[in-house]
């Protein structure tokens, strides 16, 4: 196996990346039909992490899990006129089964709103029906016409969406800070880099009121949106004829939210923000074995070495531990192999170790060893652990402040977008303000900070007239 230090994430990320989430057993993009992948048992494992911390979140906080169909009518999804104008030229179709051609052509899910609408105007009826909070973990399919990459850019999409209906706008609004402080959680404890952002408005969900987006950063100066939340406002309980009787006997149409979670995006973000050049550097939520133990063997103490690395196993339990016991690998082989997987821990014991009642800790973001007594070693790598997560956060969220660079003049932001810099530009507000700025610099407006206001205070970089917003530019994923 080549090794990955042949390679430099921050200078030729592309190439780092491909090769990575292959030799670290994360996903396999050579399956023969273009843009679906094979998710390996690294990579299914940390969906499976993903899914869980998020799907825990969203059972904490009312919503209840639900499974829709695969497909709806070309009818249903044509009902939102801009729902379907934004991604009509994405849909996969079905349109025969066999031999027999289908009355009635059926769309795969891009997205579930035209599946899921439907129903919720058989289930509500009264505002007592409200609110209705669900939520699915599924495939969804985009036939994405860019050139596809592994995690970043494929056609069938694991991930997660939620939908929400309410009596009132303020309740809506309400969902909307609950539902970012969800995914704010969940990419948290993943320890990645975010900006969250209110997309400008001929950037919003289709058949949206407004959206709000988590980008993440990667190596090479792009971002990657993570998930996103949606406003609907009535637009789609309009269209959909979804009605209640309020408390005062008048029939309304509510208010509605949906938001999306990409499984593998995030799983992109992990990798891209925290690996280095010897491989994966994983968070410990998510990484499939915390701790890795290498018995280090000496000639004639090969058992009571490993019996004594088995002890040190059932010592650390209940973190998910493995001990290497492979005797056709050297140590140094091992040690190769689990710092290219990623494992946040790695505890070396050999005849020394067994002698003083000790073992030799590692900590992969760091590469530092400390020796820790046996006594003491639960206790020390359950800390250690949180010490590498923070680390980990605090390393990323820097590097992303490192990314974001104050620009004013066309030029520069020219040449700083090359250099792999996301702008904080001044703007307008205006369409055509935006477009000669995406042709100018080479980047799109992403939007502005959601959380934090920010006030211009200049002329907007293209018209020179008054800015009315501070935004951030980017190339994206």
């Amino acid at each position: 196996m080549a090794a990955v230090t042949a390679l430099n994430k921050f200078r030729n990320f592309s190439e780092w990346f491909d090769k990575l989430v292959l030799d670290a057993r994360i996903v396999d993009d050579r399956f023969p039909v273009k843009g679906f992948a094979v998710y390996l048992e690294n990579g299914s494992f940390i969906l499976r992490r993903l899914r869980n911390l998020l799907e825990e979140e969203l059972e904490a906080t009312g919503h209840k899990e639900m499974q829709f169909p695969l497909v709806t009518t070309d009818e249903l999804f044509g009902r939102e006129a801009q729902h379907i104008k934004g991604f009509m030229a994405e849909v996969f179709t079905i349109e025969s089964a066999g031999n027999t051609k289908l009355e009635r052509k059926l769309i795969i899910r891009p997205t579930s709103e035209t599946i899921m609408y439907p129903m919720f105007k058989l289930w509500i009826r009264s505002h007592a029906d409200l609110p209705l909070m669900v939520y699915q973990s599924n495939n969804v399919y985009r036939y994405e016409t860019k050139a596809t990459r592994p995690l970043f850019r494929v056609r069938e999409i694991p991930w997660n969406e939620a939908h929400t209906v309410h009596a009132t706008a303020s309740e809506a609004e309400d969902q909307v800070k609950k539902a970012v402080e969800i995914y704010r959680k969940v990419l948290d404890k993943v320890c990645i880099g975010y900006l969250i952002l209110r997309r400008p408005d001929f950037d919003k969900f289709a058949g949206a009121k407004y959206s709000i987006a988590f980008d993440a950063w990667t190596p090479d100066g792009r971002v990657n949106q993570v998930g996103t939340v949606h406003n609907l406002g009535k637009n789609f309980s309009k269209v959909f004829e979804i009605e209640f009787e309020s408390k005062d006997g008048k029939r309304e149409n509510p208010y509605q939210l949906c938001y999306g979670f990409g499984y593998s995006r995030v799983l992109a973000a992990i990798i891209a923000q925290h690996g280095d050049d010897r491989g994966l550097v994983l968070p410990s939520e998510v990484a499939p074995t915390q701790v890795v133990i290498i018995p280090i063997y000496f000639k004639g103490q090969e058992q009571t070495i490993l019996d004594y690395a088995r002890r040190v196993a059932e010592n650390l339990k209940p973190l998910r531990v493995f001990v290497d016991e492979r005797d056709d690998m050297t140590p140094g082989e091992k040690f190769y192999r689990w710092e290219m997987l990623g494992a946040p821990v790695r505890v070396e014991v050999g005849p020394r170790e067994v002698s003083e009642n000790k073992a030799t800790v590692f900590r992969r973001d760091t590469l530092e060893k400390e020796q820790v007594d046996f006594e003491t070693l639960n206790s020390y790598v359950k800390e250690l652990l949180r010490k590498i997560d923070s680390n980990l956060s605090q390393r990323s969220k820097r590097i992303m402040e490192q990314m974001i660079t104050d620009i004013t003049d066309l030029q520069k932001g020219r040449e700083e977008i090359s250099a792999r810099k996301i702008l904080r530009v001044e703007w307008c507000g205006k369409t055509d303000c935006a477009e000669k700025l995406k042709e100018a610099v080479g980047g799109e407006i992403r939007g502005t900070l959601y959380d934090i206001t920010e006030i211009p205070t200049g002329s907007c970089i293209v018209c020179q007239q008054q800015a009315r917003e501070v935004v951030y530019v980017a190339r994206a994923y």
